[in-house]
């Protein structure tokens, strides 16, 4: 039906024979040829030949079709994951707070009198201490008024009143005065008394005037700008009404301001965290909590309307590098100090609002363990409950892990992470601690 190599040759294998057969029946009867026989004779050797590959081929090819030659397929080998136990250490866990410092005293400098600024005597910016001459204000007027209080005569007036009430006194004995003369002459002192007194007053009132014409710096503290420049007239009326002339702040040291939770202010009160608790502070640029501070005031109450308090650290901060204005993360140690385990994060998967962590049994199946997680310690999560400490953890090969899978486990082990002492976030669940490091 096909014209195959296999067809065509045992056409030429039938002719063979044949031809074969007349060769035999003309060598009986005599009438055959010697070239002819010698010549056959090759050709018969190599049909001999062929015929015997084909045969050989066709057992090879009956082995394998009956199933004989086809190997079975080797089995799959296990995955390979490592394990290790949970690590264990002592752990400080800490809340965080955000919020920003504020100077420890803030003043407004405005005069107390009236008049031109003649002079500046501060550098704006620079830190100043307290009692030196920031502004000069015209003071002639204020000493020509100090000139003008009449102390003298009122001394002298006050010494003449004396002296006819003690003459008079010693003519009482002889009858020459009456009664009520010394009467006038007694209240005649007295005024003159008074009239001394206020004099004095008027003098200490108007010399204040004078050196009220100096403006200092009432507290030490850096210095804002000038407002005024030298020339302007400046009002000393009091109060606000006063001309704002620059302002002071105190930055050594300085307080840190931030607000809290009820909850977590609840959970301070309960651990007994109280004025003076240490606090560790760290800017926006930094990564390790460089400032160190303690608590200074808890406010009295509650915002109703957001339902957090208002609490406040003192910082030293001897070199001026902390600005008020500036945010910062603070810490506080509320959990105290305990052991915890730890696996990697990394270590850690979800099924849906599960948190799982995968580990190897006694027969080498892989098992999920449902855990609840606590604050992070750089590549670390505190496990708060789910596991047990002798439970072998993956944490490699997760991914090819399945619960119920058949594994081939390699032991390993957890170390932390060169910057174990950052902290992040912990998920927000029942009020924990949002960090946490290791306990020195």
């Amino acid at each position: 039906m096909f014209d195959t190599p296999f067809d065509r040759y045992h056409d030429e294998a039938a002719a063979e024979r044949r031809e074969q057969e007349q060769f035999d029946e003309r060598e009986q009867d005599g009438g055959y040829d010697p070239a002819e026989v010698t010549a056959r004779q090759p050709k018969s050797r190599l049909m001999r030949v062929w015929i015997g590959v084909l045969i050989v081929l066709a057992a090879i090819t009956a082995w394998w079709v009956l199933g004989g030659g086809a190997p079975a397929p080797a089995a799959a080998p296990l995955p390979v994951v490592t394990v290790a136990t949970p690590l264990q250490k002592e752990i400080t866990e800490w809340d965080e707070f955000v919020g920003r410092f504020e100077a420890s005293r803030r003043v407004e400098v405005r005069p107390q009198v009236s008049g031109q600024i003649t002079a500046i005597h501060f550098t704006d910016g620079q830190f100043v201490r307290q009692g030196a001459p920031l502004f000069t204000i015209d003071a002639r007027t204020y000493r020509a008024s100090l000139a003008q209080a009449q102390v003298a005569q009122a001394t002298t007036a006050l010494a003449l009143s004396r002296d006819n009430l003690a003459r008079a006194q010693r003519l009482v004995e002889d009858d020459a005065v009456a009664a009520n003369e010394i009467d006038r002459l007694k209240a005649e002192v007295r005024n003159n008394e008074a009239g001394l007194a206020a004099a004095r007053a008027l003098v200490s009132a108007r010399a204040l005037d004078v050196g009220f014409t100096t403006v200092r710096a009432p507290i030490s503290g850096r210095i804002s700008d000038r407002r005024v420049d030298a020339g302007n007239l400046v009002s000393g009326s009091g109060g606000s009404q006063a001309t704002l002339l620059t302002t002071i702040n105190a930055v050594d040291p300085v307080h840190f301001e931030f607000t809290g939770s009820e909850a977590l202010f609840l959970k301070a009160q309960r651990e007994g965290l109280d004025k003076g608790t240490p606090v560790e502070i760290r800017l926006q640029d930094e990564i390790e909590y460089t400032w160190h501070g303690k608590l200074d005031f808890t406010d009295n109450g509650l915002d109703d309307e957001s339902g957090t308090i208002r609490a406040r650290a003192l910082v030293d901060n001897p070199d001026g590098f902390l600005t008020p204005g500036l945010f910062g993360q603070m810490r506080l140690a509320t959990g105290g100090t305990h052991k915890a385990m730890l696996v990697p994060d990394t270590a850690i998967t979800t099924d849906q609002t599960r948190k799982l962590v995968l580990v190897v049994q006694k027969d080498g199946k892989v098992a999920a363990r449902s855990v609840e997680l606590g604050p992070q310690i750089g590549n670390l999560r505190v496990i708060e409950s789910g596991l047990k400490p002798t439970e072998k953890v993956v944490i490699k090969g997760v991914q090819m892990a399945m619960p119920g899978q058949q594994v081939s486990a390699q032991q390993g082990t957890i170390a932390p992470a060169h910057a174990e002492t950052r902290m992040a976030k912990s998920p927000p669940a029942k009020f924990r601690a949002a960090a946490a490091t290791f306990a020195e």
